[in-house]
């Protein structure tokens, strides 16, 4: 059990770190990731920043400031562009290399540092050892978002873009780096089909689309990658990091599609867009990092973590989006939680994906970066907020603080298609006001949903359990 409190996201509201991948250096564990901005028009448009926690206090999160600018590349001192979805590797010296891609450069940019979360440096350009750039040779794709991992003195390049309709790319390919991790000593190779090229292998309908990345456990190589479903991470098995993989399942969909535990297979309990995530071992337990999509757009994206399973045979089970991640087990039944760590969100129609600027969404007020914590609006008659799962004892109220022109109540239930066990009625305020119904849960583990049925539109910041 987490010794501070954990939550999805992990890190505070007002943060938005997608693309994560998270590494495990000297008992802490550090997530990388591109920058979104709260109301952002388009993807990363932030410095990279870092976040680590102890590896034995998975809600203690703390801001390592930011480690790379922008402009800190020499292809982008103007800042025009944006950093693209990044990966640290330890090289062979004991320094972390940074790999990332600008999003209008085709090459891959390195940049270093002597510490996992200090100030990198720019190193160079992934190139061949003449000199041309990874990217730029005639025949070579436009390189995307790499995921690497160090063996001896080589280094493992995952990277990819495919787009459905295009048949100019062919799905995710590897290259290997000479020990200065920049010099190209094997050509790269297609690992992972793409749509196009999916077709008579075990990856047709779960074919590669982007965010490349790459991990090894128990002497096996699983690459883990965005499908063309986008909403899901899926990941594929190898024996060896330059070939042969599998298709071996999904890891996590940010809609929750593929679930049966507590609803049908099929229907999306979240608004989901593109995914990039992957996996960490911590203090012998495996967790699949990802991310979710807030303000109603694909530009605003937190990131989550939830406990993974691997089976004996080396395949992993899908895991269920819940409210409490990385705490090691479900939250206390009791207090006060803010309504930004609904793990389902949802109208009757049960979207998977983004579309529709009135559906109910997680937003903060304020400007990006402005420390103000987050909550739902777009709250209409038949919009559901879903929390998992809280371990209740003796709960006999439950408190709902909402603001807006809402008039109505909120029906209460333990599952989300579930009898309503009690309802609170709300009013339209002006500004934000709890309201209370004695309501007694069930003891043990529990979810909680929260139906709004009535006139109006609200929002709701909180709930507590009483």
């Amino acid at each position: 059990m987490s010794k501070t409190t954990a939550f999805n996201p992990y890190l505070p509201s007002w943060e938005y770190i997608p693309d994560g991948e998270p590494h495990v250096f000297d008992d802490r564990v550090y997530i990388y990731g591109s920058h979104d901005f709260a109301n952002g028009h388009v993807f990363c448009l932030g410095d990279y920043v870092c976040w680590s926690a102890p590896v034995d206090d998975l809600g203690n999160w703390r801001y390592e400031g930011v480690i790379y600018g922008r402009c800190d590349d020499p292809l982008n001192k103007d800042g025009k562009m944006c950093l693209y979805a990044p990966d640290v590797t330890k090289g062979p010296d004991g320094r972390y290399y940074l790999y990332y891609v600008l999003d209008r450069a085709a090459v891959i940019s390195v940049a270093v540092c002597d510490t996992p979360a200090g100030r990198y440096e720019f190193l160079g350009y992934v190139h061949y050892p003449d000199g041309t750039r990874l990217g730029e040779r005639e025949g070579d794709e436009p390189q995307f978002d790499p995921g690497v991992l160090t063996e001896g003195d080589v280094t493992y390049v995952y990277t990819g873009f495919s787009p459905i309709d295009d048949n100019t790319r062919v799905g995710s390919k590897v290259a290997v780096l000479d020990k200065d991790m920049l010099t190209v000593i094997s050509d790269p190779v297609m690992v992972v089909p793409n749509v196009l090229n999916s077709k008579g292998t075990d990856f047709e309908g779960y074919a590669f689309f982007e965010a490349s990345s790459i991990r090894k456990f128990n002497g096996k190589y699983y690459f883990i990658y965005s499908s063309e479903h986008f909403h899901e991470l899926c990941y594929a098995v190898s024996d060896s990091p330059l070939g042969g993989f599998r298709y071996g399942g999904v890891l996590v969909s940010n809609a929750d599609v593929g679930i049966d535990s507590y609803k049908p297979a099929d229907m999306a309990m979240a608004f989901g867009a593109n995914n990039h995530g992957s996996i960490v071992e911590i203090c012998g337990e495996l967790y699949i990092f990802y991310h979710r999509h807030t303000n109603g757009t694909w530009y605003s994206r937190q990131a989550c973590a939830e406990k993974l399973t691997l089976r004996p045979d080396g395949h992993f089970n899908q895991s269920e989006l819940t409210s409490c991640g990385l705490n090691g087990g479900p939250l206390e039944g009791k207090g006060e939680y803010p309504s930004y760590i609904a793990c389902n969100l949802f109208t009757e129609k049960h979207s998977a994906y983004l579309g529709d600027l009135n559906d109910p969404k997680i937003v903060q007020d304020g400007k990006d970066s402005e420390k103000e914590q987050g909550y739902i609006a777009n709250i209409v008659d038949g919009v559901t907020a879903g929390f998992k799962y809280f371990d209740c004892n003796g709960v006999t109220a439950v408190s709902v603080t909402t603001r807006g022109h809402g008039i109505g109540e909120f029906e209460v239930r333990t599952k989300w298609d579930g009898e309503i066990i009690g309802r609170i009625k709300i009013e339209s305020v002006n500004f934000w006001e709890t309201f209370t119904g004695n309501i007694a849960l069930p003891d043990g583990v529990n979810a909680i949903y929260l139906t709004y049925r009535g006139e109006g539109k609200t929002m709701l910041k909180s709930f507590t359990l009483k």
